[in-house]
């Protein structure tokens, strides 16, 4: 199988074109007798210029200023392209309107959404990213629209490979001989920004690729931003956007000039290979600095695969866990979600590739997103309209109740089946016309969350058709919210498992069984996906609450666990005098201890027992017999509850056979351990003697 490049964008292959092998004999430098002649696309577009080298170099950061400044002094550059792009998009526009005028636009619009995607393509790069960017938009582009960008290729014709050389020469000072002992006669890959070669180190031997950006694509992407900037303001005005469109234009102009230096892309890629190359089975290309310029970048070689072209689940369960520490641990996460930038590697490992777009997740939006995860799976729709003004989607003024009643109908349905089997491309999908319908804004950051997290799942469908990322993303979630030390997160996690002041114990139940989940190693990918040793999930439970991170999720258990104890004592005396009375003749009803409060924390210290001692099955027929969760139970049901552990071997005997695991646990946690007892009897006896002043005095 021949070798395949990681590109920085989606590659586009050459049959005819002979690579380099560097198993064989090497080949003298080869340079391209095309001479410099214009390749057909820049031919196609009609603008390739250059700048000034005072106007390049003030164009090393995006600024609109700076470029309708250097475009007055060129109104016949900006009226030919203007000309171009009128012409083009009229006639497009021209013929939807005699389709509608004839009643055919629904027969017809396959048709003309596959002539739209070849117009973008050939109007050149700025055209490509932007619709790329805004596939993933739903409040810009009605919903009908999205599948047909979502197909839109970055498929250039490559340049002359005369041309690149040279532009190597020039950034780097040396000749080409120089520089490598040999080099791929043609690029093995070419987008709008650039075109890659495959090349050997004559210095240090190291087989690298070499990227080489288009000539003139500065200029070219200016003058487009330039001219789309001003359509954004015009568009905005006659549809009546909420999101502010030229804004949007700005943030991918932005994001497109930082790639169009290769510098930063070489900066981004050292800072991804720190923060994530030491995850298991992740690699990340390391970049040549000494070799890299603001047109040139030479960094690793490697070979293998694209993901999405190979079934390997477990690496896409790698890409989903490296998502989750890119968006919610470190906030710095690549922003190109393609599937061309995953690779298998031949060793059986996840690279990344790609690292010109680069994304910065701020830490009140990452606790946002978990948020808005955990109300989803919880069906809290009014709390998730909630989250969406925190994530920027919705203005601090919108309808919350209209809004709330579009996301029930949304999502009731998806989530009602259980969080594994919530399919993200489906969300997305019927979010897309709530979104469009509402006008919602979508911040650039979300929709690149979301896409990245959609293609993942895409790729992953491939190996296995019923798989849902967010089934496999959900469990990080619920560690995080389990041991992150951001009071905002505490503050969500005591809402999520408290209501009117009602413990939620089926909630925390979820938490830490999702959590368990959150498994990595290629030995536990298949156990994760069955049912867990009631042992070792008492364990892992135990471990948990023991530590450090796990001391807020502790407070909370110790805390139900005295109201249980509190309740069960309670229950056992009712117990006992009803029994007394029965024996009594001519007594009347024996008063109860009890209050409705205490049968509830009775139920739920009864829940906690079944869930340290992992009996699913015993679980299920305890809720089946006594009724749990019907609010309509009797005080008899509850006294039966009363003697539910005498009346259950099975938990009895689980229980202690748990007991067995404490000293297997690391001294210090079984010093913690040993710690409980004491504060449960001091909370135990603060409540009774509140509830005896309270009673005495009240």
């Amino acid at each position: 199988m021949a070798p395949l490049l990681l590109t920085s964008s989606p590659i586009h292959s050459f049959p005819a074109t002979p690579k380099l092998s560097f198993r064989s004999k090497p080949r003298p430098i080869i340079r391209a007798a095309a001479g410099l002649e214009v390749d057909s696309f820049t031919k196609k577009s009609g603008y390739l210029f250059q700048l000034s080298a005072f106007e390049a170099e003030s164009l090393l950061d995006y600024s609109p200023s700076r470029i309708a400044a250097i475009y007055r002094r060129k109104p016949l550059i900006l009226l030919r392209r203007l000309i171009q792009i009128s012409t083009t998009f009229g006639k497009w526009f021209g013929i939807r309107y005699i389709d509608n005028l004839m009643e055919r636009s629904d027969q017809m619009f396959k048709v003309r959404a596959a002539e739209l995607r070849k117009i973008l393509v050939e109007l050149g790069p700025a055209y490509i990213k932007i619709a790329q960017a805004v596939s993933s938009r739903p409040d810009l582009i009605q919903p009908s629209y999205l599948d047909e960008l979502s197909l839109l290729q970055d498929r250039i014709t490559p340049f002359s490979t005369e041309v690149a050389l040279d532009t190597i020469e020039k950034e780097l000072g040396l000749q080409i001989d120089e520089l490598f002992s040999e080099i791929s006669p043609e690029p093995v890959a070419a987008a709008s920004l650039g075109q890659v070669y495959q090349a050997r180190l004559r210095r240090s031997g190291q087989v690298v690729a070499v990227k080489v950006q288009r000539p003139g694509v500065q200029a070219a992407i200016s003058l487009d931003i330039l001219i789309l900037r001003f359509l954004a303001g015009v568009v905005k005005k006659a549809g009546k956007f909420n999101t502010d469109l030229q804004a949007v234009i700005d943030e991918w102009a932005s994001s497109l000039f930082r790639e169009m230096d290769y510098r930063k892309e070489a900066d981004n890629g050292l800072k991804f290979r720190r923060l994530y190359g030491g995850i298991k089975d992740v690699f990340v290309p390391n970049i040549n600095m000494e070799h890299t310029t603001r047109r040139v970048l030479v960094m690793e070689w490697v070979e293998g695969q694209k993901l999405s072209e190979v079934k390997d689940l477990y690496l896409v369960e790698v890409g989903v866990y490296c998502s989750f520490n890119q968006l919610l641990e470190n906030g710095f996460y690549h922003a190109d979600p393609h599937p061309g930038n995953l690779f298998r590697t031949y060793d059986g490992k996840l690279a990344y590739i790609d690292f010109g777009m680069m994304g910065e997740f701020k830490q009140e939006f990452r606790e946002g997103f978990i948020e808005a995860c955990l109300h989803l799976v919880n069906r809290d729709f009014d709390a998730l309209s909630k989250d969406f003004v925190t994530l920027g989607l919705l203005p601090p003024t919108a309808e919350k109740e209209a809004v709330t009643k579009a996301l029930t109908g949304v999502f009731q349905d998806a989530v009602a089946k259980g969080v594994q089997n919530i399919s993200f491309g489906d969300l997305l999908g019927n979010l897309g016309t709530t979104m469009y319908k509402f006008k919602f804004q979508i911040p650039s950051y979300f929709s690149l969350v979301i896409r990245s997290l959609a293609v993942l799942e895409g790729i992953a469908i491939s190996s296995d058709p019923n798989y849902k990322v967010l089934g496999s993303t959900y469990p990080w979630i619920a560690k995080k919210v389990l041991t992150d030390s951001s009071p905002q997160l505490k503050s969500s996690l005591q809402a999520l498992l408290y209501k009117d002041g009602a413990f939620r114990i089926d909630r925390l139940e979820s938490l830490l069984t999702e959590s368990l989940r959150a498994r990595t190693e290629k030995a536990l990918v298949k156990i994760q996906r069955e049912e867990a040793n009631s042992r070792m999930v008492f364990k892992e439970i135990l471990s948990f609450t023991l530590t450090e991170k796990g001391s807020f999720v502790r407070e909370i258990l110790i805390e139900e666990f005295a109201k249980g104890l509190d309740a069960l004592g309670l229950a056992t005396l009712d117990s006992l005098t009803s029994a007394a009375t029965t024996r009594i003749p001519f007594t009347g009803s024996s008063v109860s201890f009890m209050s409705k409060e205490d049968m509830i924390n009775l139920r739920t210290f009864h829940r906690l027992m079944f869930l340290l001692a992992g009996l699913e099955s015993n679980k299920k027929s305890f809720e089946e017999v006594n009724g749990v969760g019907n609010p309509n139970n009797n005080q008899s049901a509850y006294l039966e509850e009363s003697s539910l552990l005498s009346y259950q071997p099975a938990l009895v005997s689980e229980i202690l056979a748990m007991l067995s695991i404490i000293p297997e646990l690391p001294p210090e946690l079984q010093q913690q351990l040993l710690r409980l007892p004491a504060d449960l009897a001091r909370r135990l006896i603060s409540r009774a003697s509140a509830r005896t002043i309270q009673r005495i005095f009240l």
